[in-house]
C-alpha cells in the first residue's frame, strides 16, 4: 500500500508540474542589439547609412527610416533580408536635384518589424544635408549666418547688413521675436544656384526663402553687390522667414498673395513700375482675381510678374484703407490656423470676398474677366432637329424626353426593312441549327429515314419516342 500511495503522490505533483508549466507565460522573442549608426551624404547623389545589428529570426521584415526637415517627416524603404544573427544594415537615400534643399537636417535609422506584430526602432544618427561641391566662406551676426563662395570679405558683410536690417524690420513690424539663426547661401554662379532648386523650378527665380530650414538661398554675383536689385531680394526673401513664423501653424497657410505682397512691400514698397503695371491691366481687362494667386503664381514670365505687382497693389490698398495696425492683426491671426474668411472678418471686418471687392473698386474696375477652360460651343445639329424643342411627356410620366424631331413621318419602309432582316436572320439561324443536328446524327450512324430495303415495322414493335417519329417526304 505504502508503494501505491508513493506513485500516486508521484503522479499528482508530475500532474500539477504539468499545469503549472501549460500555465507559464511563453518565452518572449529575443529583441535585437543595435551598434552605431553612421551616415555620410554627397550633394545630389544621396545619403548612405549602416548600422551594425544582431537580427533575430522571428524578424519578418526590416526598413530603413528617414526624417528630413523640421516637422520630421518621415519615409520608410525595404531593406533586403539581411539574414539571422550578426550583420550590418545599410540603406543608401537618393538625393537627385531639387530634391532635398542644402542644410537640411536628415535623421536615419532601421525598423524591424517580428512575427507577432511588435516594430522596434534602432538608435538614429543626424546629418545635416550640405552642398559640399564649394568651400564656403561664414561670416555671423546676430540673427544671420551668411555662407558665400564667390567674392571677397567685403561682398560678404555687405550681404549680411542687408540681411540683418531686413530681419529686424521685418520681426520689429510682424511683432514676433527671432532667436534662431537663419543661414543665408549666396551662390555666385547661375547653374549652381538652379542645381539646388531643381528642373521644376522657374527660370527667373533669384532667391528662395525655406522657413522649415530656416534657410535662404539666392544667386548674387560678387559684382551685383551694390546694385538695388541685391537691396531687394534680399530683404524680400528674409521677410517670407519672418512671416512664416509670425503665422507659422499645423492647419492652414495664408493666401500666397498676403506673403509675397508684404515681402514685396517692406522691401520696396509700391513703386512706380508695379503701379503702371497693374493699372495698365486693370484697363486692358488682364488683371487676375486676388483668388487666383491664393496657392501659386502663374508660370508665365509676364502674368508671374503681374502677379507680384498686384499683390504688392493689394497690400498698399490694405494699409491706406484699414491702417498697419489690422494689416498686423491679420498676418497675426494666421498662427491660430484660422480660415482666410475668419482671419479678414476679424481683422478687416469683411471677407475675403469684401475685400478684393474694396480693392477692385479702387482700381475702378468690376469682377475681372474668367481665364481657364471654357465650355465647348454646340455642335451642328442633325438634319430636321430643331434646337429646344422637346416631346411633352405624358401625365405621370417620367425618365429623360429626348429632342423632338420635326419632319414628315417615317414611310412604311422604314419600319418593315428592319424587320424583314430581324426574320430573315432568324430563319437563317433555324437552318443552320437544323444542319448541325443532322450532321450529329450521321455521324452516330443515325438517319433521319428509313434505308433503302429496310424491313417494315411490326405491330409488336414498342412505339417510338414521339421524338423520333418522321415524315418520309420531310427533308
Amino acid at each position: 500500500m505504502g508503494a501505491v500511495r508513493a506513485a500516486a503522490r508521484l503522479a499528482a505533483a508530475a500532474f500539477l508540474l504539468l499545469a503549472a508549466l501549460s500555465m507559464a507565460p511563453a518565452v518572449a522573442a529575443a529583441d535585437p542589439t543595435f551598434g552605431e549608426a553612421v551616415a555620410t551624404a554627397r550633394f545630389a547623389e544621396g545619403i548612405d547609412v549602416e548600422q551594425p545589428a544582431t537580427i533575430p529570426e522571428e524578424v519578418i521584415r526590416v526598413e530603413a527610416v528617414v526624417r528630413t526637415g523640421a516637422d520630421g517627416r518621415t519615409f520608410l524603404a525595404p531593406v533586403g533580408t539581411p539574414g539571422i544573427g550578426a550583420t550590418t544594415l545599410r540603406y543608401h537615400h537618393e538625393t537627385p536635384a531639387g530634391s532635398l534643399y542644402p542644410n537640411t537636417r536628415v535623421e536615419l535609422g532601421f525598423r524591424l518589424t517580428f512575427q507577432d506584430g511588435r516594430v522596434i526602432d534602432s538608435p538614429t544618427t543626424t546629418i545635416r544635408y550640405e552642398d559640399d561641391r564649394f568651400a564656403w566662406q561664414t561670416l555671423e551676426g546676430p540673427l544671420v549666418r551668411i555662407h558665400w563662395v564667390q567674392g571677397n570679405d567685403a561682398f560678404g558683410q555687405r550681404a549680411l547688413e542687408i540681411g540683418e536690417r531686413a530681419v529686424e524690420e521685418g520681426t520689429e513690424l510682424l511683432g514676433v521675436s527671432e532667436t534662431e539663426r537663419i543661414d543665408f547661401f549666396v551662390y555666385g554662379d547661375r547653374e549652381a544656384f538652379y542645381d539646388i532648386l531643381g528642373p521644376a523650378q522657374r527660370e527667373s527665380v533669384g532667391g528662395i526663402a525655406l522657413p522649415e530650414i530656416r534657410t535662404l538661398f539666392a544667386n548674387i554675383a560678387p559684382a551685383e553687390v551694390n546694385d538695388p536689385w541685391v537691396g531687394v531680394v534680399i530683404p524680400h526673401e528674409l521677410t517670407h522667414l519672418v512671416f512664416g513664423t509670425a503665422t507659422r501653424n499645423p492647419y492652414h497657410e495664408p493666401p500666397h498673395w498676403l506673403n509675397e505682397g508684404l515681402a514685396d512691400y517692406l522691401a520696396q514698397g509700391y513703386n512706380a513700375g508695379a503701379r503702371a503695371a497693374v493699372e495698365g491691366a486693370a484697363r486692358s481687362g488682364e488683371l487676375m482675381p486676388l483668388r487666383a494667386l491664393v496657392a501659386r503664381f502663374p508660370t508665365t514670365p509676364q502674368r508671374f510678374s503681374l502677379a507680384y505687382d498686384e499683390s504688392v497693389s493689394a497690400i498698399d490698398y490694405l494699409i491706406r484703407t484699414h491702417g498697419q495696425e489690422a494689416l498686423v492683426s491679420l498676418i497675426q491671426s494666421y498662427a491660430g490656423g484660422v480660415s482666410d474668411d475668419d482671419a479678414f472678418r476679424a481683422a478687416l471686418g469683411v471677407d475675403v470676398a469684401g475685400f478684393e471687392a474694396g480693392w477692385l473698386a479702387d482700381l475702378g474696375i468690376d469682377e475681372p474677366p474668367a481665364y481657364g477652360p471654357l465650355p465647348a460651343p454646340p455642335g451642328p445639329l442633325p438634319p430636321g432637329w430643331v434646337e429646344g424643342q422637346a416631346p411633352t411627356p405624358a401625365p405621370g410620366s417620367s425618365g429623360p424626353v429626348a429632342t423632338a424631331r420635326t419632319g414628315p413621318p417615317p414611310v412604311e419602309g422604314e419600319i418593315a426593312g428592319p424587320i424583314v432582316i430581324g426574320v430573315v436572320v432568324v430563319v437563317v439561324l433555324l437552318l443552320v441549327l437544323g444542319l448541325v443536328v443532322v450532321a450529329r446524327g450521321l455521324s452516330r450512324g443515325d438517319s433521319l429515314l428509313p434505308s433503302p430495303g429496310a424491313p417494315p415495322e411490326r405491330e409488336n414493335d414498342p412505339m417510338p419516342d414521339e421524338g423520333d417519329l418522321h415524315d418520309p417526304d420531310e427533308r
